[in-house]
This record gives C-alpha cells, sequence and structure tokens, in this order.
C-alpha cells in the first residue's frame, strides 16, 4: 500500500477547536511553515509548535503568476527534508487556495479552514542492522528455552508481532524488521545444528 505523507493547510479564519485538532493528530517532528503575521502568529500558538514563519506565505494583494508555483516548491521544500514528518502550513485563505491549487490539483477542496494534503512517499526503510542482531538474539534465546518450550514458539510469536506491525499505518518498517530478523534466527539456529552434528561436544 503506498505510503503517504502527510501536509495540513490551515487557515488563518480556522477556529480553536479546528486548531485543537490539528494539534493533538500532529506527528511529534512536525514543521510548522506560517505566514508572518498576527493572525497566523495566533493558530501557531495554538498548536504549541516552533514556527518557521516565511514572507513567501504573506498575503498579497495582487499575485505574481506563478506565486502557486513558488508556494508549492516551499512546501515541498521543507517536506523532503523528512519525508515521515507532518507539515503544517498556516496562512491566509487566498494563499491557502493558491497553495492547494498548485500542491494537490487533483484533489477535491475539502470544505473547513483545514484541508490535509498526502503526498507519495516510499516506506521507511528497514533497519537491518537492529535486524540481524535481533535475529541473533532470539536465535540464542530459542536455544535456551528449548528445554522448556517448543522451539517454533518463539520465534513464532516473533512472526505474529510483526504481522500486526505490518498492518498499522507506520509500524510496517517495524514489522518488516522482526520477519528479516526471524530469518536471521533460522538461518543461525540452522548453522549452529549443522555445527554440532560436525562437531559433537562444540556447542
Amino acid at each position: 500500500m503506498r505510503e503517504l505523507q502527510r501536509i495540513l493547510v490551515v487557515s488563518t479564519q480556522a477556529s480553536a477547536s479546528h486548531v485543537e485538532r490539528v494539534r493533538t493528530g500532529l506527528s511529534p517532528g512536525a514543521r510548522v511553515l506560517t505566514a508572518p503575521t498576527s493572525e497566523a502568529r495566533r493558530v501557531v500558538e495554538a498548536l504549541g509548535r516552533t514556527p518557521v514563519p516565511d514572507v513567501l506565505l504573506a498575503p498579497v494583494r495582487f499575485p505574481d503568476v506563478d506565486r502557486g508555483h513558488r508556494l508549492d516548491d516551499l512546501v515541498r521544500r521543507h517536506a523532503v527534508e523528512d519525508r515521515y514528518r507532518d507539515v503544517v502550513v498556516v496562512a491566509d485563505p487566498a494563499t491557502v487556495t493558491l497553495l492547494l491549487r498548485a500542491l494537490a490539483p487533483d484533489q477535491l477542496p475539502e470544505s473547513g479552514p483545514v484541508t490535509e494534503v498526502g503526498l507519495p512517499r516510499a516506506p521507511r526503510p528497514v533497519p537491518l542492522g537492529w535486524a540481524a542482531a535481533g535475529g541473533i538474539a532470539l536465535a540464542l534465546a530459542t536455544g535456551l528455552a528449548s528445554p522448556l518450550l517448543p522451539v517454533w514458539v518463539l520465534p513464532g510469536l516473533v512472526v505474529l508481532a510483526a504481522v500486526v506491525l505490518l498492518v498499522v499505518p507506520g509500524r510496517g518498517h517495524w514489522g518488516r524488521a522482526l520477519l528479516v530478523g526471524t530469518g536471521v534466527a533460522v538461518v543461525v539456529a540452522v548453522l549452529a545444528v549443522a555445527s554440532s552434528s560436525r562437531f559433537p561436544g562444540s556447542w
């Protein structure tokens, strides 16, 4: 399933309840881009995040023909710095309209002062180093627990946890890491058994 990076475009006309819903749903490392105006400051202060002001988001009476594209470039530039964080844009309604036309021309506009846009991104990479270390640890734990438990119990529990994580949004990379770790554990166990067969008493 394709993953999406959340871009939340918030109008300076957003009510306190709208802003509170945005605040409670933000990821810990969210970036907040804002117009350098008092109206935008009210929204940003309610979000409780450190803002990144940019004059390009300030309202203008007579926008240039390429203003929408420059707004789009601004937001995407901040988004690609970290594809796994939310980006919030706070601006006046006219700027919001221009931004959304350029950023998501194929997305139907949402009613209300908050619009969520999803930018396609690749899935998080699997942390192979942690997966390999976890696989070795799982093989050792399985070997130590073999007098008490069947050898398939611990790997089976890890695979079950991996399947659960695969369907949780934003946690799929950990599910894949657990599957890789289980594969490493199986290989380590097979090598250990083969070694003990060739050299009895060495394992």
